[in-house]
């Protein structure tokens, strides 16, 4: 009998270079690189930069300087997901093909106010796991000629997943396996909850929901280590793996590290910067104690 070799695990960090790495990005990175060394695994470093806006080169070189001066090394080069473009389209393309993503029209003060109107009369509108507002019907029940002619009159559009659709081809229930800081085990995947999620945007090719799960695949990541806030995430996740027909990772979710007032850390939040607290003469052994490693 032939023995298969057993694919090493595979972790990555990704980070978006839309602000300076903070106490929060430096759990990240050191959980993945010590989870990637202790399994005798890869660790890669992805570049999240599809927001052409905020991303800037500045960011991106202070990654580099913050993650070799916590002595985190990494397989080079990394991915840089502006450079992806098309693949993510070409994975947007057939899901329209299939009938499964539509164009929407409505701006976001527009839905502001859809839904300020309504909860003046109605009371709540319903609401992501995040909080935000799930998207109004009006796009999705749009005829096929009316999308075509407002396209064709230039008017800016994203592509949402028509949630109902794609759940309608799902055979079996989703789930996915958790190894994280809060719930553990199998976890039932509920992608319903977050409404027609957004797949690109006029000024976005991509999603993050999108190009996360093309790259996770692409780079045969094993195992995704990311912290809490991106638990309910995973639904969405699970669902375009399903469709595409791409592989599941494990799930780390992480704890999150939290400011002086108990609050998730934020690229805003100025002091808990690596490049600051390195000017202030911290270490990496003062870092790593910080963020309870």
């Amino acid at each position: 009998m032939i023995a298969i070799p057993r694919q090493k695990p595979v972790f990555r960090f990704a980070p978006s270079p839309n602000g300076p790495l903070h106490l929060g990005h430096a759990l990240s990175a050191f959980l993945n690189r010590d989870m990637a060394d202790a399994s005798g695994g890869r660790f890669l470093l992805r570049i999240e930069d599809i927001d052409l806006a905020r991303c800037t080169p500045e960011f991106e070189a202070g990654i580099y300087t913050d993650l070799e001066w916590l002595g985190i090394d990494w397989e080079k080069p990394p991915r840089r997901q502006s450079e992806h473009f098309a693949e993510y389209q070409a994975a947007l393309s057939k899901l329209i093909d299939r009938g499964l993503a539509y164009p929407s029209f409505l701006t976001r003060g527009e839905v502001k106010a859809r839904v300020a109107a309504f909860e003046r009369e109605s009371g709540p509108w319903p609401r992501d796991p995040d909080g935000s507002p799930l998207y109004p019907v009006d796009d999705r029940d749009r005829s096929e000629g009316e999308r075509r002619e407002m396209i064709a009159s230039g008017i800016k559009h994203a592509w949402r997943l028509d949630m109902a659709k794609a759940l309608s081809q799902v055979d079996t229930p989703l789930s996915w396996t958790e190894t994280g800081d809060g719930d553990r085990g199998e976890i039932v995947a509920e992608p319903s909850a977050w409404g027609d999620v957004v797949l690109s945007r006029s000024d976005a090719p991509s999603s993050y929901h999108l190009s996360v799960v093309i790259d996770d695949a692409l780079q045969d990541v094993t195992h995704v280590v990311r912290g809490l806030d991106l638990f309910h995430a995973t639904a969405v996740h699970r669902l375009l793996q399903t469709l595409m027909h791409l592989p599941a990772p494990v799930y780390h979710h992480h704890r999150l590290v939290a400011d002086s007032a108990g609050r998730k850390l934020s690229k805003s939040d100025g002091d808990t910067g690596l490049a600051e607290l390195r000017k202030r003469g911290l270490s990496v052994a003062d870092i790593r104690h910080l963020i309870g490693l």
